[in-house]
Order: structure tokens, then C-alpha cells, then sequence
């Protein structure tokens, strides 16, 4: 029974483990807005949203979901939903404006009165340190190219530590660091702007670095209590043929896209092909000794985003571009079926390959889906009503899935749906929606869509039903 006061049939055709853990993420500056209240400064994305032409309409955070001001509305929302866990990011700029120096207590309070609501609904909070709003201030420093701001995030994870450890259990480090290092300083699409191959690689090594020394403090600060992640948003790559050279545009891709990270936070090295292919554009001498030893330093599961695959085949790709180099060698082409207002292919197989590919990859690493959605063109019908089947049949196909992944040996403990709420999207504003709640930004109005309730049936089933 969910608090929708639906009363399902408890039988499903197929169940997830009873233990599965069932959650919606958000990020901060994506639903906050309150950007400039009780003493929270710029992030880059203030700044790069303020840049004619950077973001669609104009669009900033400024104001977002309002989720500053309706915070205690949206946990009821989530009670109403069953979610077992919540997963939400932490506006570094508002705890620690300058990412430097003590903390302002007007917005630890924030945090410590969210969690505390989630508390009392009886949901779990699972707290990102960092989803890509880095203090302006930082940088105006160099920001993560320059291996301060690395130390500078440890200093920020220790302060969230101290405020929160004794609430939240489960702490990501960063998400999605490849979006961050690589769209923010290769080609420049998404805050801060820059368009250099050299400064995303220095600042992917970095956020491996900031990662685990943010991992040792916190395991440090909560010893025993903390459950450590890091979330990436793993490229299922596919080349576009059997030729070798279709292959090889692959295998650069995957160095660039996924073992840049994973091979230091798992293995703690560098693969040597990512060396050879970058060559070009660095000597990795930024690397310092004992970095990639910080940078593996064990964490207790691993958060995937997936939202669709990558297929690349030989060739070369023009204009700024985010793969620091391997773009020279590599063409990407659009995957078949149907596709998402991004524009984005829909298919599962994509995540099961990634799940597949991990199970034998990473055996004995737990692993969590932290990001899976669709945004699609809802509107509110005239009679308020929010009908949205493409995500219902998205949703339903990704978590078939990941079902069919843990039947064959994949250990996945949850699924965090992308997104509770529409929301500012990025480099798009407002012009698209992943939400399963509407959002009419002119009136705050939160509505559940049909999806919200398809998904609060699958809560509360524990699973897909026929």
C-alpha cells in the first residue's frame, strides 16, 4: 500500500530483492533557487546561466523548483510516493561561499532541517557532496584544473561530516565527473565554459583526486557509520561495425569516457592507452606520487547514471569538443528506435551492458542505478491532469533491465529515479522536463504526472507487474 492510497496486488511478475532500495534524485541547483539568500555566493553555473546564449531562454537558477522554500511540500510528496530513499545534493556555494574557511550556519541549517523531514517520513537521505556547482570564487582560482580545488573539497567534505554524519549514512563524493571535466572545460557547454583538451584532463584527474580524499575523510569523520559512493555516468559504447577501426574508435572512447575513471578509483592506475591516445595534449606530468593511491582509496558502492547508448564508429569530429583529443579518430552516429525530447536514443540494452559489464569488471562492488529517466514534452491537460505513457514505457523497459541484470549476477541495491521534480536543465533550462511531479514554474505548482503513480505502484509491489 502507498501513501497514494493505492492498495496494489502484491504479486509481480518480476520482483527486485526485498532489500532493493527505492529513491528519487534531484540536485541542488537544479530545484533550490534561493541563490542569493542567507549567504550563498555564485557557483560557476550562476555565472555561466548569466553568458548570452549559454543557456536556452535565458534561464537561470535564480529561482528553479523553489525547493529552498517548499522544501517540507516536496518531502510530502516523496512520503506520498513510498520512496525509501532520497537522493540530493548539497549546494557547496551555500554551506561555504568561498570554498575556503568556516561554514555559514544559515545553510548547514537548511540541509540539517531537510534531513531531519526525511527523517521523520521515514526516508533514507543519501547526500552528493558535488553535483558540478563549484563557489565561482574557486574558480576564479583555476578551479578544477588546479589540484587546490581538490584540497579545497576535502576541507568542504569534512565540514558536511561534522554537520550531517550523524543523520546520513550513505555520502557521494562527486556525480557525474566526466560531465564536469569534460563538458565544463573541453567543450565548453556547460559551466565554466572553457574550451580546453589539457584542462579536462587535469581536471578529471583531479576529481579522481578531490574523490578520494573526500573518501578518507569521511571515513575518517564516521568511522564505521559511513557508506562511501562515487556516481559516474558510464558511456555504454558500441562501435558501429566489426571493422577494427570501428572498434578502436570504441576503445578510445572507453578510455576517455569510462576507464578515466574507473581505473584509478578501482585499480589505482592510469590506463596506458589513455596515455598514448592524449599524448598529444598532456604528459599526464600533473600527475603527482601517491595520487592514484588516493584516488583508490575503497568506497562502498558504485552510483551509475544511464540514459542511453554511445555509438561511434572511425572518422573525425569537428568543433570544440569534449574527448580531449580521441575526437580526431572518432565519429559518432545516432542509435536506432525511438527517441526522448533530448533527443536521446531509448534503450535498455544499454544499461543491462553496463551492469553486465561491471558485474565482471568489478566483482564484489556493490552497485547503485543513482540516475535513470526520460525527459519527454508534458504539459497539464485542461482538466490539471499530466498524462505521460513514453516515460511510464521508458522507465518500464530501463528497470526490466536492471531486473534481468540482477538475475544474472549483477549485485544492484537500488534504483534512484531521475527527477521528483521538473527542474532548470542544465545548458536547456527550463524547456525540458524529467520530472515525475510537473512543476509549473509560473505558479510553483507541483502536480503528479501518471508516471508518479506508476512508479509508487512499482514501490509499493516490489516490482514490475504484467
Amino acid at each position: 500500500m502507498t501513501a497514494l492510497d493505492a492498495r496494489p496486488d502484491t504479486r509481480a511478475n518480476l520482483r527486485f530483492p526485498d532489500a532493493f532500495r527505492w529513491g528519487t534524485a534531484t540536485a541542488a541547483y537544479q530545484i533550490e533557487g534561493a541563490a542569493a539568500e542567507d549567504g550563498r555566493t555564485p557557483s560557476i553555473w550562476d555565472t555561466f546561466s548569466r553568458v548570452p546564449g549559454k543557456v536556452r531562454n535565458g534561464d537561470t537558477g535564480d529561482i528553479a523548483a523553489d525547493h529552498y522554500h517548499r522544501m517540507r511540500e516536496d518531502v510530502a510528496l516523496m512520503s506520498r510516493l513510498g520512496i525509501t530513499d532520497y537522493r540530493f545534493s548539497i549546494a557547496w556555494p551555500r554551506v561555504q561561499p568561498t570554498g575556503r574557511g568556516p561554514a555559514v550556519q544559515k545553510g548547514l541549517d537548511f540541509y540539517r532541517r531537510l534531513v531531519d523531514e526525511l527523517l521523520t517520513a521515514g526516508i533514507r537521505p543519501v547526500a552528493t557532496l558535488y553535483h558540478w556547482d563549484l563557489p565561482q570564487e574557486l574558480e576564479d582560482a583555476g578551479g578544477w584544473p588546479q589540484r587546490e580545488t581538490a584540497r579545497r573539497f576535502a576541507e568542504y567534505a569534512g565540514i558536511m561530516a561534522s554537520a550531517l554524519g550523524d543523520r546520513v549514512a550513505t555520502w557521494t563524493t562527486l556525480n557525474e565527473p566526466w560531465c564536469a571535466a569534460f563538458l565544463g572545460y573541453g567543450s565548453g557547454v556547460h559551466a565554466p565554459g572553457r574550451t580546453s583538451a589539457l584542462a579536462s584532463l587535469r581536471a578529471a584527474h583531479h576529481f579522481n583526486l578531490a574523490h578520494g580524499w573526500a573518501a578518507q575523510v569521511l571515513h575518517a569523520a564516521l568511522p564505521g557509520s559511513a557508506e562511501v559512493s562515487l556516481t559516474l555516468n558510464l558511456h555504454a559504447v558500441r562501435p558501429h561495425s566489426d571493422a577494427a577501426a570501428d572498434i578502436d574508435a570504441a576503445r578510445r572512447i572507453d578510455a576517455v569516457g569510462n576507464r578515466v575513471f574507473l581505473d584509478p578509483v578501482f585499480h589505482g592506475r592510469l590506463p596506458e592507452d589513455l596515455l598514448t591516445d592524449t599524448a598529444s595534449v598532456t604528459d599526464w606530468s600533473f600527475v603527482q606520487d601517491g595520487d592514484l593511491e588516493v584516488a583508490s582509496t575503497p568506497i562502498d558502492s558504485l552510483g551509475i547514471n544511464y540514459y542511453s547508448p554511445t555509438v561511434v564508429a572511425a572518422g573525425s569530429c569537428e568543433g570544440p569538443s569534449p574527448w580531449a583529443g580521441a575526437e580526431e579518430h572518432v565519429q559518432f552516429l545516432p542509435a536506432p528506435g525511438p527517441r526522448t525530447a533530448m533527443d536521446w536514443p531509448v534503450d535498455a540494452d544499454g544499461l543491462y551492458e553496463l551492469l553486465a559489464r561491471l558485474r565482471d569488471d568489478l566483482p564484489g562492488v556493490p552497485l547503485v542505478i543513482t540516475e535513470n529517466g526520460a525527459a519527454y514534452d508534458d504539459y497539464a491537460d485542461p482538466s490539471g491532469e499530466v498524462h505521460d505513457p513514453e516515460r511510464v514505457a521508458y522507465l518500464r523497459a530501463h528497470l526490466t533491465a536492471v531486473h534481468r541484470a540482477i538475475e544474472d549476477g549483477a549485485d544492484v541495491r537500488g534504483y534512484f529515479l531521475w527527477s521528483l521534480l521538473d527542474n532548470f536543465e542544465w545548458a536547456y533550462g527550463y524547456s525540458k522536463r524529467f520530472g515525475i511531479v510537473h512543476v509549473d514554474f509560473a505558479t510553483q505548482r507541483r502536480t503528479f504526472k501518471d508516471s508518479a503513480r506508476w512508479y509508487a505502484d512499482v514501490i509499493a509491489r516490489g516490482g514490475l507487474s504484467a
